[in-house]
Order: C-alpha cells, then structure tokens, then sequence
C-alpha cells in the first residue's frame, strides 16, 4: 500500500470514527456537566431584519440539501431510479443545485449581517467564526461539485452510499471514495471534520428538540398599557 493509500485511509477510514467519538463522548459529556449551554443564544433581539432574510434562505436550503443526502443514503436504489429518466434527473439536479445556492445566499449575508454590527461581533465567539468557515467551506464546496461534477446525485447513490454504509457496518471500504476528486474527497473530509467540532459549538442546539410544547397547555398573555407603563396579566 502506497503513501497515498496510506493517508486515504487515515482520512476516509480512521478519521470518521475520530469524528463520531468526539461528537458522542463530547455532545453526552457537555450535556450533563452544562445543559444550558445548548442554546443557540440568538442574536434575533439585537438585529431582526437582517437576521431574516438569511436565517430564511439559510434554514430552507440546508434543511433541503441534508434531506437529499438522507435519502441518497438511505434508498439509492430510488434515487437511481428516479435518474433512469433524463427529464427527472435534470429537474433533481437543478433542484439540489438551487438549494445549495439559496444555502450559501443566506449563509453568506448571515455573515455579512454578524461582521458588520458591532453588538453582534461582541457577542461571536472564536468557536462561532471556526464554525462559520467551516460552514461555508462546506457549502462552496457542494456548489463546486454540483456545477462541475454533473449527476452528483447518482455517484452519490452508486458510490459514496457504499462507502458511508461501510463505515456503519464497522468495515471502511474506500476503494470508492479513493480514486474520487479532490474538491470531492475535501467535501466528504470537511462533513466528518464538522462532525467532531460540532459538540463545541453553539450548533448543539439542533440536538434539542422542545417536546414540552407538544402537550403544555396553550399560554395566553396579554398586555395593556397603564399610564405609559405595561402590565402583563
């Protein structure tokens, strides 16, 4: 096994368990020593219209993205399927391209919106800009492979789904993933490298799911002004 093959397999083989170790171990951990801190302490009271329209575009984009990955993961023989027909591939692909776009569009004026307020950079933590860049590496990169690698949707089904399901089953394969791009290869590599950086951050909050709120009785509060003065009953 030469070099190359070599630091394959300690990126595409032994990395991802690195990863998945660290998001565990350290996602428990935080939890139990600090669970207030899974917070996304937003930032929405200190600047509300910029916050919009790039949490917006943001939130759609990505949540579309991830779920076409899932399901590429999951059912590849469906989506190579929908592919056999040209018209549906083409619609899948401008589809997911669009989402990507949309991603990096919020992202970026997210960004734009936190470096340009002085409150908000207060407020931003090292971990939050070794996030972002990280982020936004990660939705470049897509971009990238979508406008120059066509039909990524089917090598993902054909190709990376195997790799990742070996990684499930405890037995890496990265004969596939191996001979693969490098703007392909960095892509994958930067998904598992925020994986293991996850539990540091503020994302954490994604893991928090209020179910409280699905049987809380309704809260009704009301406000009535008294003599420039506000009263809550």
């Amino acid at each position: 096994m030469g070099s190359a093959n070599h630091l394959d397999f300690l990126l595409f083989g032994a990395f991802p368990y690195i990863a998945m170790v660290l998001f565990i171990v350290v996602t428990v951990q935080r939890y139990r020593q600090s669970k207030f801190s899974y917070s996304s302490l937003s930032s929405q009271f200190l600047e509300n219209r910029q916050h919009f329209w790039g949490m917006v575009p943001f939130h759609y984009g990505i949540l579309f993205v991830l779920f076409g990955h899932l399901v590429a993961f999951l059912v590849p023989e469906s989506i190579l399927w929908w592919n056999s027909h040209p018209a549906r591939l083409y619609i899948l692909e401008i589809t997911a391209l669009i989402g990507g776009l949309l991603t990096l569009v919020g992202f970026v004026g997210l960004l734009i919106r936190r470096a340009s307020h002085h409150r908000l950079r207060a407020v931003t933590t090292p971990s939050d800009w070794v996030v972002a860049v990280m982020l936004l590496f990660q939705v470049a990169t897509g971009i990238g492979i979508a406008v120059f690698y066509g039909w990524g949707s089917s090598w993902f089904a054909s190709t990376l789904t195997p790799y990742l399901w070996s990684l499930v089953w405890l037995n890496p394969d990265i004969a596939g993933i191996a001979p693969m791009p490098h703007l392909i290869k960095a892509h994958v590599l930067s998904a598992f490298a925020l994986i293991a950086f996850f539990p540091f951050t503020r994302l954490v909050h994604i893991l928090v799911i209020p179910n409280m709120y699905l049987w809380r009785r309704t809260q009704v509060v009301r406000w009535y002004g008294v003599r420039g003065r506000s009263r809550r009953s």
